[in-house]
């Protein structure tokens, strides 16, 4: 009996033992790739030279670090948790953020599970295992960027069980590194001020609202405690730079697949001005409206998706390594639509089409000369965020004929 036993115990693990061996095999795969290409990790040594800039009092805002000459764009509380990285060599930095950020795909391959209901171990690592060859991860990696971080730490607190205390304080510290996460915090409150009114107030402070506080008071928090200690700093960026979106990069590149960039391509034009305002203003307030009908409706993963999506496209530069919310989008469409429709998305974000079009460093501005082809390869992340909120919103639409 005992001999029975553990044999139906080892055929059990078998899945789970061939799915982190591929995981793995992949994984070292990507490594082996990664160094191969050379990654020089620019944007990673820019935050090295970040905490070195606190650590020395000099003004974070004048920096200018790489071969790239590259810019401090964050805000200040991100400078200060950038210091620990001034303890390592160049060499074992990299090592370590490459190491750091398979292992945050893996955790938000496994918290986007979570959020569509299908958290298996064995799913996760086959997942993560393909999902680490698309063109936002890659690009993370390549560049060393923390677009992974983020994610995870939005998905942490949109994943937990609504009595839990802690939901909130990853979304206040992502906003806190990059203000882009903030527009969770616009759905949280949103979504909680609608079903209070739908209650009569009589459930007063709803989970949703206490995670919208909570996020609002981390948020509010460190930044504060940031302004103490870089009091110069925190001035200049939030009186200044905050509106400067010149230093991230230029809108028109190739790798900016936000409106913004795909209209300066469209126009053939460095600014384009009012065209985008309104562009973003109709897509921000649909995208917004979708995510929270769906929230509102209980379909908490189109609301994360629609949410992210939206923030994506609003935003006035999203480089194509910021799009690493593609990995909880192509688990969704998974688990939704036909094989055929997460295929055709998948190939969008892992064929690294958007490069196949002339592109090139500043000052030459090759993607201001697109043909309609390129111009269409060169907004296919757009395109398909775009597609993916009308899909949304026309799977509420049919639910809601459904329910009349």
């Amino acid at each position: 009996m005992t001999v029975i036993l553990n044999v139906r115990a080892r055929l059990r693990s078998l899945p789970l033992a061939a799915a982190a061996a591929a995981c793995l095999l992949s994984f070292a795969a990507f490594w082996l790739a990664q160094r191969a290409a050379h990654v020089t990790m620019l944007d990673l040594s820019v935050y090295r030279a970040e905490g070195e800039t606190v650590l020395a009092g000099g003004d974070l805002y004048a920096m200018r670090a790489t071969s790239a000459n590259l810019p401090t764009t964050y805000p200040p509380f991100a400078a200060l948790l950038f210091t620990p990285l001034t303890l390592l060599g160049v060499p074992e930095m990299r090592t370590l953020a490459t190491a750091g950020n398979l292992l945050l795909l893996l955790a938000l391959v496994r918290l986007s599970l979570r959020l569509v209901g299908r958290d298996r171990p064995e799913t996760a690592l086959w997942a993560a295992a393909a999902l680490v060859w698309c063109e936002p991860v890659w690009t993370t990696l390549r560049y060393g960027q923390i677009n992974l971080l983020i994610a995870v730490a939005v998905l942490w607190d949109l994943t937990r069980r609504e009595d839990n205390r802690w939901s909130g304080v990853g979304i206040g510290l992502a906003t806190a590194v990059k203000l882009t996460p903030g527009l969770f915090v616009v759905l949280l409150f949103a979504v909680g001020v609608a079903r209070a009114r739908a209650h009569g107030w009589r459930q007063g402070w709803t989970p949703w609202l206490r995670r919208a506080a909570t996020a609002t008071g981390v948020f509010v928090g460190v930044t504060v405690a940031s302004a103490v200690v870089l009091p110069y700093d925190s001035r200049r960026f939030w009186t200044h730079m905050i509106f400067e979106t010149s230093r991230v990069g230029r809108k028109e590149e190739t790798a900016n697949q936000s409106l913004n960039g795909v209209l300066a391509r469209l126009l053939h034009t460095t600014d384009p001005g009012l065209w985008w305002v309104l562009a973003a203003a109709v897509v921000g307030l649909a995208g917004l409206a979708v995510a929270v009908l769906a929230a509102l409706r209980g379909d908490r993963p189109v609301a994360v998706v629609a949410c992210a999506t939206t923030a994506l496209l609003v935003s006035p530069i999203s480089w194509s390594h910021h799009w690493v919310w593609c990995v909880p989008a192509l688990i969704l469409l998974a688990t939704r639509v036909r094989p055929v429709w997460t295929a055709a998305t998948a190939l969008v974000f892992g064929s690294f089409a958007l490069w196949w079009v002339p592109h090139a460093p500043a000052p030459v501005r090759l993607e201001l000369h697109q043909n309609a082809g390129q111009m269409l390869l060169s907004g296919l992340y757009t395109l398909v965020g775009i597609a993916l909120l009308g899909a949304f919103a026309a799977r509420l639409r049919r639910q809601a004929v459904a329910n009349e």
